[in-house]
């Protein structure tokens, strides 16, 4: 079969002038079916290697349509049908990122709400994480989500994941409680920075010239807006930068640790919101506890009124919401392109910021924060 195989390879490719053409014009469904091989089956080995770009994956997965012409290129009406389908894919996107940017804001602000009244970040960070896995183990139960498959070794991977997020997602929500949202967000900003540190010197990784020029204005930047912001904080400061340490690490360890594990972004997110549940909970407890909970609920609930309530669960809610579509949406673009709506997220939740709370901004704040911006942009780019 192999022989025969290599007889037709020979013979489609003798006489033509262009081998990339003749190697396109190949059938292999017909010559797999031949002998007794389903393209279909072929195909399947494939997939997980393209999960990432369900478009990309449906390409690779379907056989060439017979009508293709001798030199490979597909008739009018069968390439036409790739227009719709791409488009769709697009639109798909274009929602998951307007949803991902709206769902973040409202988080933001109900999150800075309830922590104006009620400055417990380690309980309102662990409401966050049980909101969540209470959402996701509702739909998992009544088959609105389909739950995943799991085993010892994929919860093996995600602990160090879960480590990293937890200690990120604490250290973002005390510099939330300390300094205005926008100030977080700014600082926040400065996470590629980290990210390239880290590699170079952790894992001993290199980058081209501009990547670490690109570094030059995110720092500086983020300098400037510190040292001009009006309400800093050094524990704030300190909280946002940490985080921004801890997600890299996250970051890292998830690229490491789920190498060849088929888990949907969707639920990949809910066992880590459920794993980094467990870790924080004893933490929050040793931290500040039942006592002081009790006595800071009343004290809100007693200025805000019922209102303070619906804040908790709004920011709780939200904040698996946004995280939850974040995923969904890596799950269907490249990194480059997740790192840019991710930029793009900060500078609609700080302008966002300063309207509704009133921050107020000094022109060299303003530009410090867009030079930071601007760089974290210009990274993504090289």
């Amino acid at each position: 079969m192999l022989a025969a195989a290599a007889a037709s390879v020979k013979l489609s490719t003798a006489g033509t002038t262009t081998p990339k053409m003749a190697f396109k014009s190949l059938h292999l469904p017909p010559l797999f079916a031949a002998g007794g091989a389903s393209p279909r089956t072929l195909s399947l080995s494939a997939r997980p290697l393209y999960r990432q770009d369900p478009f990309l994956a449906a390409r690779v997965a379907s056989p060439a349509p017979p009508s293709a012409t001798a030199d490979g290129a597909r008739p009018v009406e069968a390439a036409s049908g790739a227009a719709p389908e791409e488009t769709a894919r697009r639109a798909k996107i274009g929602v998951y990122f307007a949803t991902w940017w709206a769902l973040n804001v409202i988080f933001n602000i109900y999150n800075k709400k309830v922590l104006n009244a009620f400055p417990y970040p380690w309980l309102t960070s662990t409401l966050s994480l049980a909101a969540g896995s209470a959402i996701m183990l509702v739909s998992w139960a009544t088959r609105i989500a389909e739950a995943p498959s799991t085993d010892l070794d994929f919860w093996k991977a995600l602990s160090p994941v879960a480590i990293a997020h937890t200690i990120g997602h604490v250290a973002a929500t005390v510099s939330m409680a300390k300094v205005a949202v926008s100030f977080t967000h700014i600082i926040k900003s400065g996470e590629p920075a980290f990210s390239v540190l880290v590699s170079r010197f952790f894992l001993g990784e290199h980058f081209p010239a501009p990547v670490y020029f690109s570094l030059l204005p995110i720092i500086g930047g983020c300098a400037l807006a510190a040292v001009t912001e009006l309400n800093f904080n050094m524990i704030g400061f300190m909280g946002a930068m940490v985080s921004n340490l801890a997600f890299v690490f996250r970051n890292i360890f998830s690229k490491k640790g789920m190498k060849g594990k088929s888990v949907s972004g969707m639920n990949y997110y809910a066992c880590l919101s459920m794993l980094s549940l467990a870790i924080l909970l004893p933490f929050a407890f040793a931290m500040e506890g039942p006592k002081v909970w009790a006595a800071g609920w009343q004290k809100a609930v007693a200025e805000i009124g019922p209102n303070f309530v619906w804040w908790v669960a709004a920011q709780s809610v939200f904040y698996h919401l946004y995280n939850q579509v974040s995923y969904m949406s890596l799950d269907e673009i490249s990194p480059l392109t997740f790192s840019i709506g991710n930029t793009m997220k900060r500078i609609s939740v700080i302008v966002a910021s300063i309207i509704i709370f009133h921050t107020p901004v000094q022109p060299i704040n303003a530009l410090g924060a867009a030079i930071a911006i601007l760089g974290t942009f210009i990274y993504s780019q090289v």
